[in-house]
């Protein structure tokens, strides 16, 4: 498989785009796709990963764990349903799960702006939990409240996380850069995830939740690295353009099928996967493995 790129001009003018031809062999059938690319545009050749150039002075990733490497919605659902046959209710416990994440990350935007003092994550999952109960009329008891956020406890990876995190350490540093408690990381890491990162980052160091610019700057200061030398990877939007903005390199990994933010063109992601599986494939050469 090849790739060839062509400038083309017209007259005294030179076409911006450039044009990929991705070549792939399919049984035995010699299959051309061409692109018209921008500098911004994420390259992607059918049947494998070409290198993206802005990745070749990289040297570290930074992982999102919750939504991420972390399987949420897929751990906690089922702690939800328990919650809601409890109280007899027909609510549908995906769709109080959707309520909860998005009424989360409310609470940390706000958490954020008020400058009160960072609060912490699970102090943030505490507060959305009782609001959409509430919102849902079914104000939950201390102990239901309890019984919830213990599930927080079991969280389970992602099935291709592990082996994806192998082939990525064959080239990059990996560091865990979360939203989490410390102690709760340590945990999740240790006991949920069970691997070995490089280094684990809690935003509590910057005093506050991403995507808060001081967040990725403090990551790049600890790791003794350039921004660009660093590659934010997550599945949460705003989580990927706020690095960007900071001038972190960016990987989106879009589990959940969504439009990356309607952003400038320069905050948008370097390379779009959906798991972890591409992700390698995207970020190490044919050499790298």
């Amino acid at each position: 498989m090849s790739l060839g790129l062509f400038v083309l001009s017209r007259g005294v003018g030179i076409l911006r785009g450039l044009l990929t031809a991705a070549v792939s062999m399919f049984r035995g059938t010699l299959v051309i796709r061409i692109h018209t690319i921008t500098t911004s545009t994420r390259i992607r050749i059918y049947g494998a990963f070409s290198l993206n150039p802005v990745f070749e002075n990289c040297k570290a990733l930074t992982f999102d764990l919750f939504g991420t490497v972390l399987d949420l919605g897929g751990s906690l659902t089922p702690h939800l349903k328990i919650f809601l046959d409890g109280r007899g209710s027909d609510v549908d416990p995906a769709a109080m799960w959707q309520q909860l994440r998005y009424r989360q990350r409310i609470e940390q935007y706000q958490d954020t702006l008020v400058e009160l003092g960072h609060s912490g994550y699970l102090e943030t999952v505490q507060k959305a939990f009782d609001y959409v109960a509430r919102a849902n009329k079914l104000t939950p008891t201390p102990e239901q409240t309890d019984t919830f956020m213990a599930g927080w406890q079991e969280l389970s990876p992602f099935a291709e996380c592990v082996a994806g995190l192998d082939r990525l350490r064959e080239r990059y540093k990996l560091i865990a850069l979360s939203n989490g408690n410390p102690w709760f990381l340590d945990h999740l890491v240790k006991n949920r995830i069970q691997y070995e990162f490089d280094g684990v980052m809690s935003v509590e160091e910057a005093g506050y939740f991403k995507p808060k610019p001081g967040v990725y700057r403090r990551a790049a200061r600890n790791l003794g690295m350039e921004p660009g030398e660093l590659i934010m990877v997550s599945a949460n939007s705003f989580d990927v353009m706020g690095a960007r903005t900071c001038g972190l390199r960016g990987a989106y990994v879009n589990r959940y099928d969504l439009p990356f933010e309607d952003t400038h063109d320069m905050y948008k992601p370097d390379v779009t996967v959906l798991n972890f599986t591409e992700l390698a494939d995207a970020l190490l050469s044919r050499g790298d493995g």
